[in-house]
């Protein structure tokens, strides 16, 4: 089955959709995935084959490639939210899970760079949950 997905950034000026189906899931601990995000993790959607359409705001795309690594990250100029990109000479499309508008139905296949973890990502499955910010 062959899939198409919507997604944008926060400020909504760079949209795009994803033809085609996501071969891996990942969530990345590596440092490097760390401070792209400001989080606990990545979460990166991988494919070999599918394509990217950029619809509105490709001007607005910056790509940072991390000297001496093969670390990429492409994001909105204007609000910073992360965006997909195309690695390793046209061969893989990386797609942050969090761009897209649409609902994604592969469940992560895996936590890589497991070594760099932080200790307070430890149990979060047991912490309280709230459907919006609590008051």
């Amino acid at each position: 089955m062959n899939t198409t997905h919507a997604g944008s950034c926060l400020c909504g000026q760079i949209t795009f959709t994803v033809e085609g189906d996501f071969q891996s899931f990942f969530l990345c601990h590596c440092n490097y995935c760390k401070k792209d995000t400001g989080s606990a993790h990545g979460a990166n959607l991988f494919s070999t084959t599918a394509k990217l359409n950029w619809l509105s705001g490709e001007d607005m795309v910056k790509t940072f490639n991390l000297a001496g690594t093969r670390h990429v990250k492409s994001f909105c100029m204007e609000c910073g939210s992360a965006l997909p990109n195309v690695q390793l000479r046209g061969k893989l499309l990386v797609v942050p899970a969090g761009s897209l508008n649409t609902e994604v139905t592969k469940l992560p296949d895996a936590h890589v760079f497991c070594a760099s973890q932080r200790n307070w990502e430890e149990g979060l499955e047991k912490i309280k949950r709230f459907e919006k910010f609590p008051s």
